[in-house]
């Protein structure tokens, strides 16, 4: 039931954690159509990774949001609900909530619930609006270029937990999030990546102070959000995560990966044609 990495038809197999990468020990977590590899020391996913099967979705209601720890890990080893009480930082879905969301009823209402364990979440500024839309909107924007397949794409999607993220009531807020979709073209794989970021952030000792006790001003917001389409071997590398199947199969052409980020202003910059 979790993340299938022959979903596709061609293997398209969850990025590992490089040895040299100074990463602590992960914790693979199986959930409904997909699983997370969890950073107990981050608090966060190094990586999620999760099937969706576009011609078998289901349209559940979201529910009442009841975010929950996932018991089969300590709960110093998640970023939990302090994190995000009193402020305006949204618990993030990593994995989409919709995406795992297909099958017979009662396996899409397990996925459905499943999205909501705090092992898929990161804060996330409140009402980003447009770009949220944009970012939110891009596997839905794949998959409709992929319809002449399966309708089924394989998304893996993570913050960036760089060093200098800033730290806050025992977690550090991760400025960038990343995203690598890949589908079937034509029995072979195809893959595209895009990084969000939420930089420049506020300052940080606001940041950090926010929220202390009853008297604490709420977050500020996080700044601006943009999103990016970027060689799936730059995520790669700013992730210290080792995906050599789906860095090969980029559809960026040469000229695109030359000329670094594009940063995206709608769906329609979105370059999804093969470099071969």
């Amino acid at each position: 039931m979790a993340f299938d990495a022959q979903f596709l038809g061609v293997t398209a197999a969850m990025p590992r954690v490089r040895a040299d990468a100074g990463a602590s020990e992960c914790v693979d977590l199986a959930y409904v159509h997909f699983s997370v590899l969890l950073d107990p020391v981050r608090r966060f996913a190094r990586v999620t990774g999760v099937n969706v099967d576009g011609a078998y979705l289901i349209d559940l209601a979201r529910g009442g949001d009841e975010w929950r720890l996932d018991e089969r890990v300590p709960a110093d080893w998640q970023a939990g609900p302090e994190v995000y009480a009193r402020n305006d930082l949204d618990r993030g879905h990593l994995v989409r909530r919709r995406d795992p969301v297909w099958g017979a009823p009662a396996v899409a209402a397990r996925a459905n619930a499943d999205t909501f364990h705090y092992t898929n979440a990161a804060p996330q500024a409140a009402g980003f609006n447009q770009s949220k839309a944009l970012w939110l909107g891009l596997e839905d924007h794949v998959l409709a270029y992929a319809e002449t397949t399966a309708q089924r794409l394989s998304v893996f999607t993570a913050p960036v937990l760089g060093d200098a993220d800033p730290e806050y009531r025992g977690i550090r807020v991760p400025l960038r999030f990343w995203k690598v979709v890949a589908w079937n073209a034509g029995a072979a794989l195809a893959t595209t990546a895009f990084v969000l970021d939420q930089s420049p952030l506020v300052d940080t000792s606001e940041l950090r102070g926010a929220g202390a006790g009853s008297g604490g001003a709420a977050v500020p917001p996080l700044g601006p959000f943009r999103t990016f389409q970027v060689p799936v071997g730059e995520v790669a590398l700013a992730t210290g995560l080792d995906m050599p199947e789906l860095v090969a199969a980029d559809v960026l052409p040469p000229t695109a990966i030359a000329a670094g980020p594009r940063l995206l202003g709608s769906l329609e910059d979105v370059l999804l044609s093969p470099s071969r």
